[in-house]
């Protein structure tokens, strides 16, 4: 395979041997170690698909194109159930038209005194903080979430973030560590002094096989204390300029520590639910997220924010373990969501909808459906 690849005009460097490594390790069973250009039709697609994120990964994208036409070649089937559904069913909804034309002060434009906090569709970025994360090129494909720093996803009109760290204050992704929940905090100030009437919901939780920050709280409330909104369930049934001049919904989710009580300036984590569907398959993701929601009461009697997470997860059964490859089997599909709470009677539970490498079509569908809500369209 190495000397396949050197053929085609891969040159060596510092990635090529480790994705070399890598991909006959998981691919070891097939005959795309000896040969990828021979290997028998039929295959799973999925091995195609690591060959083409090798190729993207050192930046031969003319490989990646001829590995595309070799499965139209050979006729390697997708799933393509989500396409298809959108295909028929399309991506219209209430507000689907409307397009803010100041993405940073989304809030604003609608009106503070208009806007009240259980009616918004919160855009929101899921492992926000992931931007930096690992190492470029070797481990960073395996955990980064985002690109943009937590500062451009507020200005792009992201309004919850999902932020994890460890025992030492730094933002992590499993195993993997970032830079110092300093800079997340710093960007969230940073947005909020250039700002006057945006709302954010800004979730930190101790990550998996971690131990909590020490005093964590503490800090926070020094860092964060002009602009946090106490505990308090007539929270949701508040406007946003009720809530004026605090502008900060704290979810603090330690693992050891006890959690936030009522009246504390930090929400515990019973105030932002969701149901975790860990799969890599988008159709699953996608009909399993639509059931949970409908389980939910509407966001008008309910005392809690849930999440919806349009994004897929990979898996060891599947060689393409990379972020953006195995959530992209979802990502374009928000909209697509969107419509099809209508359809089955639950978009007046829709609330808090997250998504990898957030853009701004996805917060323009959000701010969309919060634009009719406030209109009465629907």
């Amino acid at each position: 395979m190495f000397d396949n690849m050197v053929k085609m005009g891969v040159k060596p460097d510092r990635t090529g041997p480790l994705l070399l490594l890598w991909s006959m390790h998981v691919a070891s069973h097939s005959g795309l170690v000896q040969n990828p250009w021979k290997y028998r039709t039929g295959e799973k697609s999925s091995l195609y698909a690591l060959l083409s994120s090798i190729y993207g990964a050192i930046g031969k994208w003319e490989l990646v194109e001829k590995v595309r036409h070799l499965m139209d070649k050979r006729q390697v089937k997708k799933k393509q159930i989500l396409f298809d559904l959108n295909e028929n069913c399309g991506e219209t909804f209430p507000g689907c038209d409307y397009r803010p034309t100041d993405r940073k002060n989304w809030m604003a434009s609608l009106g503070p005194k208009d806007l009240h906090i259980n009616n918004i569709v919160w855009p929101t970025t899921h492992n926000s903080a992931t931007d930096r994360i690992g190492i470029p090129c070797i481990s960073r494909p395996f955990a980064q979430c985002q690109t943009l720093s937590i500062y451009q996803q507020l200005a792009l009109g992201t309004r919850v973030l999902d932020i994890r760290v460890n025992e030492n204050n730094r933002v992590c992704h499993g195993i993997l560590l970032t830079y110092n929940i300093d800079v997340v905090i710093n960007d969230v100030k940073k947005f909020l002094f250039e700002t006057t009437s945006e709302v954010i919901i800004l979730q930190i939780r101790t990550e998996y096989g971690h131990r909590d920050p020490p005093e964590f709280e503490d800090y926070l409330e020094e860092k964060l204390s002009m602009y946090l909104i106490h505990q308090d369930d007539y929270v949701f049934g508040k406007t946003i300029a009720e809530l004026l001049p605090k502008r900060i919904i704290c979810v603090w989710k330690p693992r050891n520590s006890p959690q936030p009580k009522p009246g504390s300036p930090f929400w515990s984590a019973e105030y932002l639910k969701d149901n975790w569907i860990d799969t890599d398959l988008p159709s699953t993701k996608f009909d399993s997220n639509l059931k949970y929601l409908s389980d939910q009461a509407p966001v008008s009697s309910r005392y809690f924010f849930y999440r919806v997470e349009n994004t897929v997860t990979a898996q060891p059964d599947n060689p393409v373990v990379c972020v953006r490859p195995v959530t992209g089997r979802i990502h374009g599909y928000a909209r697509l969501f969107i419509n099809r709470c209508f359809a089955e009677g639950c978009a007046n539970r829709l609330q808090v909808f997250s998504t990898d490498f957030i853009g701004g079509d996805f917060v323009d569908a959000c701010v969309g459906l919060t634009h009719a809500r406030v209109h009465g369209e629907c």
